[in-house]
């Protein structure tokens, strides 16, 4: 049956034949149309920048993947991927992210693998960085110290907790061994 139709075919269908593996090579295509969607929402353009703005004042922390950009005053830590502190910013708390650009006031500790003071920052506080540039101008009070990886907090507090730890450890095995009466 096929065969006849085949036969008595005109040319042109012959080569809408030869197009069917061509048409059937374009079928697998169709099902990766989703993964170049997929692919186009995994890559899609980074959000901006939240913004608090002059006349906003935040008391609490703020805590961030994506950037922020301060404008008005908070009372509190701040953790962010990229933080720009306006120059009338204020911030009295924390500061720990991986781009710190400093406008304005902080006052305490800056924590970041970049940090860079412009000409009208004013700091009060140590800043732990991997790499600094300060601009001239800039008012600084505090100390500077390079670490490899200034983003982790808990480097100090880590061996004064180790005992503690060992204590309650200790506490819960006397404690264990008196409920079953060793």
């Amino acid at each position: 049956m096929f065969s006849k139709s085949r036969i008595n075919e005109p040319g042109p269908k012959q080569g809408d034949d030869a197009k069917k593996p061509e048409a059937a090579a374009t079928k697998p295509p169709l099902p990766k149309t989703p993964v170049p969607d997929y692919a186009a929402t995994s890559a899609k353009p980074k959000p901006a920048a939240s913004v608090l703005s002059s006349d906003l004042t935040v008391v609490g922390n703020l805590k961030t993947t994506g950037d922020i950009q301060i404008e008005g005053t908070v009372e509190g830590d701040i953790r962010a991927h990229l933080l720009t502190v306006g120059e009338s910013a204020t911030i009295r708390g924390e500061v720990i992210a991986d781009d710190v650009v400093v406008n304005g006031r902080i006052v305490g500790r800056v924590r970041g693998l970049k940090v860079r003071l412009t000409s009208t920052a004013k700091v009060e506080g140590d800043i732990i960085h991997k790499t600094i540039a300060i601009e001239s101008g800039a008012h600084f009070e505090g100390s500077v110290q390079r670490a490899d990886d200034p983003l982790a907090t808990g480097a100090k507090p880590a061996p004064s907790t180790a005992p503690a730890a060992a204590q309650t450890s200790a506490a819960v095995s006397k404690a264990t061994a008196a409920a079953k009466g060793e």
